[in-house]
């Protein structure tokens, strides 16, 4: 891994994501090395060519541009992160998310945060404070030999869960992000997982898997070294004129309908 600081021109930036007004991404690239990542694009910014997973840039001046840029810009909600993870190994030393929500709730603004690393949990005393306030953690599978193959610089799902637990008992809204789903292997133990989740989310989000941004041969690496056997079923699944995810949608909307968990999907 290797880490270097920049400094950014911005960080308040628009956001294309339904629901959210801005976005606030205090790295560029990101150390969980996600092999199905879409932010890989990303690495034009100084990285073109380099192994995703494999830099990690810190904007030092992160904090400095949102005091200057809360201040003068329209109240709205904000989403910590969009082409990064905010909570990422590299914010223990950093810290620039933990200070840019300080920064957010000096001015009042909404914030929605979404990450694969329990390390979220270190910030629960300013998350607290804020009024319009979510958590989600990112959850592929329950079976975390799928995130040691896919995620492997991210927590552990059971830290995830734990953390989502502990958002939960402390009265913040919490939802989890259950996505890429990964071919066969998402949906396995899939109720188990949703069992897990009903009595420590508000909601669900669903997701299916995006390959129209450079991530398939990484994908394709990953499954020849941990799921060979599953690779043919698998780019299966993902060709336009499979049902694959056409027939997990209703699975999905009937187990979440059973328990009672408000779904959004993307499939």
């Amino acid at each position: 891994m290797r880490l270097g600081e920049v400094r950014c021109k911005s960080i308040l930036g628009h956001s294309g994501i339904s629901g959210m007004d801005y976005a606030v991404n205090p790295y560029l690239g990101c150390g969980h090395a996600c092999t199905y990542c879409y932010a890989r694009f990303m690495r034009r910014m100084g990285h073109p060519g380099e192994p995703w997973g494999s830099f990690v840039d810190a904007k030092v001046n992160a904090v400095e541009r949102l005091r200057e840029e809360a201040a003068r810009k329209p109240l709205g909600k904000v989403l910590l992160s969009s082409v990064t993870d905010a909570y990422q190994p590299i914010e223990k030393k950093y810290q620039l998310t933990r200070e840019c929500l300080v920064v957010l709730l000096d001015h009042g603004f909404s914030v929605d945060i979404l990450t694969k690393n329990d390390l979220v949990l270190r910030d629960l005393d300013v998350i607290e404070r804020f009024d319009d306030v979510e958590v989600g953690l990112t959850i592929t599978s329950l079976d975390d030999s799928v995130r040691r193959a896919f995620e492997p610089g991210a927590s552990t799902i059971q830290a995830r869960l734990d953390a989502l637990k502990r958002f939960s008992d402390e009265g913040i809204r919490t939802y989890a992000f259950l996505g890429p789903m990964l071919p066969y292997l998402s949906d396995e133990h899939l109720e188990d997982l949703l069992n897990v989740l009903a009595d420590r989310v508000g909601r669900l989000i669903v997701d299916r898997l995006n390959i129209k941004c450079g991530n398939l041969p990484d994908i394709r690496g990953t499954l020849a070294a941990h799921y060979p056997d599953l690779a043919p079923m698998f780019e299966a699944a993902l060709a336009s004129d499979s049902d694959y995810y056409k027939g997990l949608r209703i699975r999905v909307s009937e187990m979440c309908r059973d328990r009672l968990i408000p779904v959004d999907l993307i499939l």
